[in-house]
């Protein structure tokens, strides 16, 4: 039996990370007659008792180090970001009831703020006034630009943490096939923040080489559009995208795979075909500040997965609608993404103006 082998009983027998430190926790770290020990313990040729008074003669010797993590957060208070929203009063209650969940689970106090803006939370969080916060995708790639801010849990809806954009044309256009046959049509967008109705279109456009984006600012980018099509519109969302290709008014639609089942009939839908589905579009996420500590970050994204626990999963669908969070990292969930958003310049700001609802 190997000393990693050993560890992992340990491991198993204590409930935690047990590091080996003598030797840099090279395989002569441990003792040889610790692992004659754990063999002959395996084996039941010694009792329970004789194998943990050599366990506790290596903890005390210091061969043997246990991590300990506190079970409360070293801060009196986290406070927790929620997307901004016109409806601000309608989200509030329901991310009371979550106030209290964590309260009860992590034992401090917990303060949601519901802002008007994202500037609001990414300042928070880059300054230290807000903890956490749940974001969209575009504002939390911004937020990790920008504060540190780190992904460590994405919204799962539909058993998927992404959806895909994709290009629709007309079921009688038989002239475009792919992305790159979109340049010189005519074509509708969503908005010029829309996730799968524009950054993932034009920032694949660009990162392919299609199209070339003079200067660092918005200016260059609208130029950019005024070069690459034909006519460009942005309709305003998905609906409305796809009723000016159905009328006939562009050649091309850009939005998501499920847009037209969820706002056209049936017939509607028949009139139509997808050219190509360009890539996944990551689901909203749970942020952490990069101030936090490890320790209080186990603590606080235990508690948000508990979220997923049958007694406590209606809180979870109650906020946004997601019927769990998912464990991940920035690159993992979003970085792909980010790519894009960098590439559009000027985009990032229009992003966060997307969602500002001061009065």
């Amino acid at each position: 039996m190997n000393y990693k082998t050993i560890l992992a009983i340990l491991g198993i027998i204590f409930g935690i990370t047990i590091l080996p430190i003598a030797a840099s926790a090279q395989t002569d770290g441990i003792p040889s007659w610790i692992k004659n020990s754990a063999g002959w313990w395996s084996e039941g040729l010694i009792s329970d008792s004789e194998f943990m008074d050599a366990i506790e003669y290596l903890i005390e010797k210091g061969t043997i180090q246990i991590p300990i993590f506190p079970t409360v957060t070293e801060i009196d208070t986290i406070t927790i970001g929620f997307i901004p929203t016109e409806k601000a009063e309608e989200l509030t209650p329901k991310a009371e009831e979550l106030k209290q969940y964590l309260q009860q689970r992590l034992g401090t106090s917990v303060e949601i703020v519901v802002p008007s803006n994202y500037e609001t939370i990414i300042e928070g969080l880059r300054f230290g006034h807000i903890d956490a916060a749940f974001m969209d995708t575009g504002p939390a790639w911004i937020a990790y630009q920008r504060s540190g801010a780190k992904v460590v849990a994405a919204e799962v809806v539909e058993g998927k943490v992404y959806y895909q954009a994709t290009i629709w044309t007309r079921a009688d256009n038989d002239s475009i096939h792919s992305l790159s046959d979109t340049i010189g049509k005519r074509v509708a967008f969503t908005s010029i923040t829309g996730s799968s109705g524009f950054v993932l279109p034009m920032g694949t456009l660009v990162a392919n080489g299609d199209v070339k984006i003079q200067g660092n600012d918005l200016i260059g980018l609208e130029a950019a559009l005024a070069d690459t099509f034909e006519a460009h519109t942005f309709a305003g969302g998905y609906k409305a995208a796809l009723e000016l290709l159905l009328n006939d008014n562009v050649d091309v639609a850009f939005g998501s795979d499920i847009a037209p089942q969820k706002y056209l009939t049936a017939e509607q839908q028949n009139q139509l075909r997808i050219v190509e589905q360009i890539g996944p579009v990551p689901s909203h996420v749970f942020v952490i500040s990069a101030d936090m500590s490890e320790s209080t970050k186990k603590l606080l994204v235990d508690a948000m997965l508990g979220l997923n626990e049958d007694e406590n999963n209606h809180i979870l669908k109650n906020v946004y609608g997601a019927e769990a969070l998912l464990p991940t990292t920035t690159t993992m969930h979003i970085g792909e993404f980010g790519k894009y958003i960098d590439s559009l310049t000027g985009l990032d700001q229009k992003i966060l103006d997307a969602y500002n609802f001061q009065k």
